[in-house]
């Protein structure tokens, strides 16, 4: 998981990527935080605004309108690249979106097709709007696609994610086209570039459910701890990791396929919230999975569990 950068530190990362930066307003404490919590975050969510003029988008953009009250996003990317910061916090940009591909997003895999709507986005994301009509015709001149690939990059680089992070409003929830005008994998192309990463590859097909191994699981969880390095003894390991991210109870950069003391804390978390408690070995909050709790772990973030 990532704690959200302070305000501060969001506008300052975004100067230091050489970015042309307005503040709005009182956009620091400008947010929706009274309708639920902001972070942990794990990417970034690309929009187009569908409007056309500065000054008028940077106002709805911050403002909102009637039945979705804003901010509707943390910055507005404009025409001539210049960054608009409008609030910061949670804000109503992403919406419901697909547990999977938040879950591709907090592996850093290749992202399944979003087919469904039952996640909160606004929780999990930084968002920008880029001014553009979103009708397929309206340009992107070169200074705007050059300050959403350094926007991206300023907060990849603070977090330090890969370009995988990065998503559009399309990839994340069912029926969106944004942004349109050009193609988020040539977007995650120049941000890979720009962080001095490998480009992605391309995705691979990710299974709808994927199934982990509970025997397979317990014997990771009793080996790992004491080896050194990160082995990747049982790739299932990575699947539950990335649950333990999303509920906020292991360190994003922590999921690397090793059932180490970190993982096993995380576990110990969720059995306690599971009902279960003893953390010495044997008791029922060890941090070994146990079926009862690594079901109910599989059943909210898209896993099944087998022998």
């Amino acid at each position: 998981m990532a704690i959200p950068m302070t305000a501060a530190q969001f506008a300052d990362a975004l100067r230091a990527e050489g970015l042309t930066v307005v503040e709005v307003g009182n956009w620091e404490i400008h947010n929706r935080n009274s309708k639920g919590p902001w972070g942990p975050v794990h990417g970034v969510v690309i929009h187009h605004t569908v409007t056309r003029g500065t000054a008028t988008t940077v106002d709805i953009v911050r403002d909102g309108y009637s039945g979705l009250p804003g901010p509707l996003c943390h910055g507005m990317i404009a025409k001539d690249g210049s960054i608009y910061l409008v609030g910061y916090g949670r804000a109503n940009h992403a919406g419901l979106g697909d547990d999977d591909v938040l879950r591709a997003v907090i592996a850093e895999q290749g992202l399944p097709v979003d087919n469904e709507a039952n996640t909160d986005g606004n929780r999990a994301f930084y968002g920008f709007e880029c001014e553009n009509l979103g009708d397929g015709e309206d340009p992107w001149p070169a200074a705007q696609l050059e300050a959403i690939e350094r926007v991206s990059a300023a907060i990849c680089r603070h977090h330090g994610w890969t370009a995988r992070s990065v998503i559009g409003h399309l990839e994340w929830q069912p029926g969106k086209q944004d942004p349109r005008g050009f193609t988020m994998a040539s977007m995650r192309e120049r941000i890979a570039k720009r962080l001095g990463q490998a480009a992605p590859s391309k995705p691979l097909p990710t299974p709808k459910r994927p199934k982990v191994s509970l025997s397979r699981l317990i014997k990771a969880a009793k080996t790992d701890p004491g080896k050194q390095g990160t082995p990747e003894s049982y790739a299932g390991t990575r699947i539950v990791e990335a649950a333990l991210v999303d509920e906020g109870l292991l360190a994003r950069k922590r999921l690397d396929g090793h059932y180490g003391t970190d993982t096993i804390e995380a576990m110990s978390e969720w059995q306690e919230r599971c009902g279960y408690r003893g953390r010495k070995p044997g008791q029922a909050a060890d941090g070994i999975p146990g079926r009862d709790s690594l079901t109910r772990l599989g059943r909210k973030h898209g896993f099944d569990v087998i022998g």
